[in-house]
Formats: structure tokens, C-alpha cells, sequence
């Protein structure tokens, strides 16, 4: 296993970070803590929430499942300094956490304490924003996105407040580093700036997604990135598992696969798509290579990523995508990749 420094903080994170937002839904806390169990046996040292988690589908009755088994597990086994854990607070509109509120000082109390409480921890390694509260263009919002009517000086103020509540939190060792996620070059470069002339935490990751199908980062963003060293988490490196083969145009899904329960996947699901990952399946049948091991091995082998969170159902899928990080991608792979993305490059 590969480990990387988080930012510019004193965290070595594996190159593979278990995603866990399936737990509490498609997973029972007995799977979930199996998969821990697995996925540390591998040398994974790093678990993504969420207080919103579990996923697909979401719902006030489950919000808060997937830390609770994360908590779960760091009571019985012990083994809590073997794991860098990092969550999330909920940004604004979620009605199914507080009602949809935004991001503040109030909020994050509320938030911090119920996550420590769920995760049965004295501290949260990495606390991150789930996404801003002026919105984000993430989640296929960038086909209309709209910044013109944002208050730079409102958004500016809001930070602020954000970054001193933080910055108490750290002071109290509640939190040991903050982290974005679904953020622009522009939003990452003011929480930089404002930190840094404020002398308040300093993010050092952005949770965005990024896959083979989702390359959203690869100019703006990875210019801050490489400059002002904020690592990438990649969400959703295998699209949903797009990425892994198990779908097809027309066909059934799976049953209990994330696409019986969203049909579209969050708006993945276009005409474009299919003959996109057709043609990526074609670069790893003619390497005699898993096409989800693949997707995750090219994810690695970024020059911003800190760290690629992924996701699994069952065991044999995670035995399967952990795989993924001794899988070695040749120059003649990589070019191969590059001119399928600019076949394909947006496709959805």
C-alpha cells in the first residue's frame, strides 16, 4: 500500500480510503465492520462518513447509521489509533439533518458533538465541509451553473465565522484537521487565504468526485492542489460502479446494487455513457485487467490525489478493488486512457 501525506498536516493516508456510505442501507453493521477488518488487513489506514450517511436510500430514520457502526467497531476492537477517520458536517438543504440548515458555528456544535459521540472517539482526524453554503456545481450542477448572484462579501464573512469556530474545536482536540469537499478553485483558494492571514486551520484536503467518467479536476483545481499542497479524496471513482462492468445499457441491475435503488444514479445515466465505458472496458480486456481495478489504479496514479475513497457491498467486491493497489499502469495504459477521455470527456 501506497501512503501519502494529507496536505501540509503531520497524516500519512492510504493511497485507498474505505468509503462507508453504504452501511446502515445496503449494509448491516456486522458487513460494515467486516469490511473494516478487511480493508485494514490490506493496509488501508483511512475511513470516510458522513453525519448524512448512509446513502440510497437517505432518509431521517437512517441519517447517523454509518458513523454509529463505525463507532461500533472502534469500541469493540480497540483499534482506534490504527485508523484515520474522517466525517463530514451536512451542508444546506439536506432536510433530513436539521432541517436543511447551513453550515455554522451553531450547527458544527451540534454536528461535532453528535459525530464524536456516533464514532465513540474523543477527536475526528479530518472534519470536513460537505459542501458550501452558497452551492456547488458538483452533482451535475455544472450544466447550469450560475455563480453571478453570490455576495463575495457575505461569502467571505460566512468563512470567516467557520474557520474561528474550527479553529475552537482544534484548539479543544475535538478535530485535529479540516478538509472541503464538492469546492471550486475559487472557494479553496479564499479558505487558504483567509486561514492564512488569520492563522486559522488550514484545509488540507478536497473531497470532490473524480473518476475516468468525472474529470472535473483536472485543470483549476489540480493547479491549487498541486500548488498550495490540498490533496484530492476522490469520491466516486468507480461512478457508481459504472466503472466495475456490472452494468449495461438496458440491462437489469443487480439486485440491491445502487442502481435497482437509483435508477439514473444521480444523473450518470445518459446516452453518452454507455459507449464511453465500453470503450474504457476495452483498454482493460486488452491488458487482461478489471475494469473497476483499473478505474482506481488510474485514480492512484494522479499527481494531486491524496487519497481514492471507494465503496463496497460485499466482500468479495473490496477484496477485489484493494487489489487495485499493486495493479501497475504502463505508460502505453495511460496513453491509451488519455485519448478514450478525449473521445469521451464528458459523459454525463
Amino acid at each position: 500500500m501506497i501512503y501519502n501525506k494529507l496536505g501540509r498536516t503531520d497524516l500519512k493516508v492510504s493511497a485507498l480510503c474505505l468509503g462507508s456510505m453504504t452501511w446502515g442501507t445496503q449494509n448491516t453493521p456486522a458487513e460494515g465492520h467486516a469490511q473494516i477488518d478487511m480493508a485494514l488487513d490490506h493496509g488501508v489506514n483511512f475511513i470516510d462518513t458522513a453525519e448524512m450517511y448512509p446513502t440510497t436510500p437517505m432518509s431521517k430514520d437512517t441519517q447517523g447509521d454509518s458513523e454509529r457502526i463505525i463507532g461500533e467497531w472502534v469500541a469493540a476492537s480497540g483499534r482506534r489509533s490504527d485508523v484515520i477517520i474522517a466525517t463530514k458536517v451536512t451542508g444546506e438543504g439536506n432536510m433530513n439533518v436539521r432541517n436543511g440548515a447551513p453550515i455554522s458555528p451553531a450547527t458544527i456544535k451540534v454536528a461535532l458533538d453528535a459525530s464524536l459521540t456516533s464514532l465513540r472517539t474523543d477527536y475526528i482526524d479530518l472534519y470536513q465541509l460537505h459542501w458550501p453554503n452558497r452551492g456547488s456545481y458538483m452533482f451535475r450542477k455544472n450544466w447550469l451553473y450560475d455563480p453571478t448572484r453570490q455576495d463575495r462579501s457575505a461569502i467571505l464573512d460566512d468563512m470567516n465565522e467557520i474557520l474561528e469556530c474550527l479553529g475552537k474545536y482544534r484548539r479543544e482536540g475535538k478535530i485535529r484537521h479540516v478538509g472541503l469537499s464538492n469546492e471550486t478553485a475559487w472557494g479553496t483558494a479564499q479558505w487558504l487565504r483567509i486561514s492564512e492571514d488569520r492563522d486559522l486551520p488550514r484545509m488540507a484536503s478536497i473531497q470532490n468526485e473524480y473518476s475516468l467518467l468525472c474529470r472535473l479536476f483536472d485543470t483549476d483545481l489540480a493547479e491549487m492542489s498541486h500548488n498550495e499542497d490540498v490533496g484530492l479524496l476522490s469520491f466516486s471513482p468507480l461512478a457508481c460502479g459504472l466503472l466495475t462492468g456490472k452494468y449495461s445499457a438496458g440491462g437489469t441491475p443487480p439486485q440491491g446494487s445502487r442502481k435497482s435503488i437509483n435508477d439514473n444514479l444521480g444523473g450518470r445515466i445518459t446516452p453518452r455513457l454507455w459507449p464511453a465505458i465500453d470503450a474504457y472496458q476495452a483498454i482493460a480486456d486488452e491488458h487482461g485487467m478489471d475494469l473497476g481495478q483499473m478505474a482506481l489504479a488510474w485514480c492512484i496514479r494522479r499527481p494531486f490525489m491524496a487519497s481514492v475513497i471507494f465503496g463496497a457491498t460485499s466482500l468479495p467486491q473490496l477484496e477485489n478493488s484493494l487489489q487495485a493497489a499493486e495493479l501497475n499502469l504502463t505508460d502505453e495504459i495511460m496513453a491509451q486512457i488519455n485519448d478514450t477521455h478525449k473521445s469521451h470527456p464528458m459523459p454525463f
